[in-house]
């Protein structure tokens, strides 16, 4: 048996640390996934149409993709694409639309920055997800929306800009702008739901990994930091996300939590189970959200 290095963060050595940031090393048939998410989303549009696109800022990138239901006041489900916050676009990832629009709700996907065009702060990026979700707030009586049932999700490293999301929320005010249009999203009208399996609580120690991310690919370390410490926090800052008890101590303070374990899924797979009424995450998100798998009603 080869002799285990030296320990680079906490008990990983740096093989062990390279593979944690690598999904090739866990999920073998990765760019097969890619290839047929982005198909499917090509063939989701084909059925139900080119969606609505909106501007939620002033940056060419900060525009959203609206699919709607045939119903008027119907929740709205935000979901925040993954894609290691270096990669992706709202058009490749469709396939959910279908699923929701048929049970009754909206499906909203932004499009937000990468951070290596940022310079590496994974905040410009989560500031742009809380400026959708206020827009949305703002903006969903106008598509048919009931600004009151909004739901935000996210998969891989949008479940990370999600949480963070959720966790302004939990500060009851929530500003639509940094600096500037200070109208504000209460935490009634936003519920999470959906959050994928993240894997990002600790982000600093992605800058230990070796030359699979070049330093403009990777987020500033104090930004790193910033995002990492605001994720770890519910409302009670003393529970940790990255806890198993998470679940119990999450219902303490007054949250729906429920834990679901995707067996024998691979990163890359189990997010297929959201455009699936019947799938793991889209049975309990549509559960969540009080609607039936097999359609409006």
């Amino acid at each position: 048996m080869p002799k285990k290095a030296p320990p680079v963060f906490l008990d990983y050595d740096q093989a062990a640390l390279d593979a944690a940031y690598d999904q090739a090393a866990y999920a073998p048939n990765r760019e097969q996934l890619i290839k047929r998410r982005i198909r499917d989303s090509e063939r989701a549009r084909q059925r139900i149409g080119d969606p609505e696109r909106a501007a939620y800022g002033a940056a060419e990138i900060e525009q959203l993709d609206i699919y709607r239901t045939g119903r008027a006041a119907s929740p709205v489900f935000i979901f925040i694409h993954g894609g290691a916050w270096r990669s992706g676009r709202s058009r490749d990832f469709v396939t959910p639309a279908e699923m929701f629009t048929t049970a009754g709700a909206h499906y909203v996907v932004p499009d937000f920055a990468w951070v290596q065009d940022v310079g590496g702060s994974l905040i410009v990026l989560a500031d742009q997800v809380c400026r959708t979700v206020a827009w949305v707030h703002r903006n969903a009586a106008d598509f048919g929306g009931d600004p009151n049932r909004l739901y935000l999700g996210g998969q891989s490293s949008g479940g990370h800009l999600a949480a963070r999301a959720d966790n302004r929320l939990a500060a009851q005010l929530w500003p639509a702008g940094r600096h500037h249009q200070r109208r504000h999203v209460h935490q009634r009208h936003v519920r999470s739901g959906a959050g994928a399996a993240v894997g990002a609580q600790r982000l600093c120690q992605i800058r230990r990994c070796d030359g699979r991310r070049t330093e403009p690919d990777m987020p500033s370390r104090a930004t790193a930091r910033a995002a990492g410490r605001r994720l770890r926090h519910l409302r009670d800052p003393r529970i940790p996300a990255s806890e198993p008890r998470i679940r119990n101590r999450g219902q303490a303070a007054g949250k729906r939590v429920q834990l679901l374990v995707g067996e024998h899924y691979n990163h890359f797979e189990l997010p297929e189970t959201l455009a699936n009424p019947y799938g793991l995450l889209g049975r309990a998100v549509l559960d969540l959200m009080g609607l039936p798998a097999g359609g409006a009603q």
